[in-house]
């Protein structure tokens, strides 16, 4: 998936040229305060790069769901606001994305000025990627960069759509590094290679499983999805979340990794509750000890040891997903555990991979996030790169 990037662009290419740069800046907040600006951080290498080279730089993002409409508390004020601070020099927002006053502000641009458009998502043509809007978006920009990772697994207007009316279409300095290193983990690693997939559910795993069944050397499962692969194996899992209907899947899984010759790890331990609270008593049992009533919510320390062993040799570990409900204090240990080791694993030279959604919440609130080697800042779109799907909003960018 070699794609052209704003690194092939130069001052001469971008002088007083209008770029459209689809960013991602859906940021969490909370009574008009930005409670994490990482997303906007991340997105100032390309800002600063297209401004620094003259270009009139035409920001544009969704924020929220507002279904196709104009909602007052998903306008994109706050990360004007926050944008401005970030680069030291005003951005100006817009109160629309398509019209007559977007075309006036662009219109009024000096080289090197950043505007910053209204949530594209108030219109419905963005998520139907609609020829009229995305055409009207497109009208006031010659070039289009695209840098939202977290958007590139959806076919819309703005990620997409646009790419047909402008041109060149390029990556970003984001969407160059998330491919680098995704990409390059599943096509080129260095091996041994291990994944850790975790989260509640094997059914939002399952393609990404069997993807890294082909690549990788280790597979550690966590998180509640383990409990349907202990019932698969007969095993009592009391209250646990168990997916009946995914049983026969979870067999097959296994079966696959040992004629694959993959090691596919499972915790020897877990942490289980008498019920879903933070202050539900608590205690430590073998897999093949669960009562009935209780529920696991963590991997055990045991577990933590063997996966810790597991991947004390590899040279590349891709992590998505917890081990446990790491909201609650009593049942964060497995996560924060194994958020360590890596950190201190990327230390002694192994590339570490924090593939999006909730294992770089983890990581952050940690404050382990600057010591790993890449935490990508797609959730979704993190997920169907590891599984080998096309991306729309990366197919649709010029061939490097």
């Amino acid at each position: 998936m070699a794609k052209k990037t704003i690194a092939n662009l130069s001052a001469a290419d971008l002088s007083g040229k209008k770029v459209l740069v689809r960013a991602d800046f859906n940021v969490p907040i909370d009574n008009d305060a930005i409670t994490d600006d990482t997303r906007i951080r991340a997105a100032l290498p390309t800002i600063n790069d297209l401004a620094g080279k003259g270009a009139k730089v035409i920001l544009t993002s969704h924020f929220g769901r507002p279904k196709g409409q104009v909602n007052e508390s998903m306008r994109l004020t706050p990360v004007a606001v926050r944008l401005s601070e970030l680069l030291g020099k005003e951005v100006k927002k817009c109160n629309d994305c398509i019209g007559e006053e977007v075309a006036a502000t662009v219109a009024a641009m000096n080289n090197g000025d950043v505007v910053l458009l209204e949530n594209v998502r108030f219109y419905p043509g963005e998520e139907e990627n609609e020829p009229e809007f995305t055409q009207e978006l497109a009208a006031v920009a010659d070039l289009y960069v695209n840098d939202a990772f977290g958007t590139a697994h959806r076919a819309h207007a703005s990620t997409e759509g646009v790419t047909k009316y402008l041109s060149p279409s390029v990556a970003g300095y984001l969407i160059e590094k998330e491919l680098q290193f995704l990409q390059g983990a599943i096509d080129d690693p260095q091996r041994p290679l291990a994944a850790i997939i975790g989260g509640s559910k094997v059914s939002s795993k399952i393609g990404v499983i069997e993807a890294l069944l082909d690549k990788c050397d280790k597979l550690l499962l966590g998180g509640g999805m383990i409990f349907t692969f202990y019932k698969a194996r007969g095993l009592n899992v009391g209250k646990s979340l168990v997916e009946d209907d995914k049983i026969e899947l979870a067999r097959s899984l296994e079966a696959k990794a040992k004629e694959k010759g993959v090691a596919m790890l499972l915790p020897t331990d877990v942490v289980i509750a008498d019920n879903f609270a933070p202050d539900a008593n608590a205690q430590t049992v073998s897999v093949e000890a669960i009562p009935d009533g209780w529920m696991g919510l963590d991997i055990g320390p045991d577990s933590v040891k063997v996966f810790q062993d597991a991947l004390a040799d590899c040279k590349t570990v891709i992590w998505n997903g917890p081990m446990g409900v790491f909201e609650m204090e009593k049942f964060a240990k497995g996560t924060e555990a194994i958020a360590q080791t890596l950190s201190e694993l990327t230390g002694t030279g192994t590339v570490t991979i924090i593939g999006g959604g909730d294992s770089v919440a983890a990581v952050e609130q940690l404050g382990l996030g600057e010591k790993m080697s890449h935490i990508s800042t797609g959730g979704g779109a993190s997920l169907e790169l590891l599984e080998g799907k096309e991306l729309p909003g990366i197919a649709a960018l010029d061939d490097a």
